[in-house]
């Protein structure tokens, strides 16, 4: 399962900052690609999950920051 927090106000830029946070880390898989992976599934393209992920979190939580267009 995971969470999303969002920061910034969605109204004044076209691109807003979501962290996602897994409440359970997956056993056995890396992380980073696990991220990518789940970032690209929203995106529908491997390059720009790419780009739009900021940092993979990888040792205290699992989780990923990410800039994404506000639609």
């Amino acid at each position: 399962m995971a969470k999303v927090f969002t920061d910034g106000d969605s109204s004044s830029s076209s691109t807003v900052v979501h962290i996602i946070y897994y409440t359970e880390k997956p056993v056995g898989e890396d992380l980073e690609a696990f991220h990518l992976c789940t970032l690209a599934s929203v995106l529908s393209c491997d390059d720009a999950a790419k780009k739009a992920l900021i940092y993979s979190y990888k040792i205290a939580a699992s989780g990923f920051s990410a800039k994404l267009a506000v639609e």
